[in-house]
């Protein structure tokens, strides 16, 4: 079953290691899992590293945009299990 979160992320970025510690903590919670992709490695669409360059960390539930900058654990538990 693929993940249903998708984090984007950079090396070097506090608050991607913070949501980092939110989804994991909350996917421990829930059983699921999730896909973390730097945001400057080769293989980005260069359009997709434009659009979220500025909201990094930026979150994804089942390929729908659901937060940047901040993970709330609420918000991303109600997600998953709505």
């Amino acid at each position: 079953m693929p993940a249903r979160i998708t984090l984007y992320s950079r090396a070097g970025c506090h608050l991607c290691d913070e949501a980092r510690e939110v989804i994991e903590a909350v996917c421990a919670e829930l059983g699921e899992g999730y896909d973390e992709l730097d945001i400057d490695a080769e293989g980005i669409a260069p359009e997709l590293r434009e659009r979220l360059t500025d909201e990094v960390p930026v979150t994804f539930v089942d390929g729908r945009q659901h937060d940047f900058w901040r993970v709330d654990p609420d918000r991303l538990r109600t997600a998953l299990t709505s």
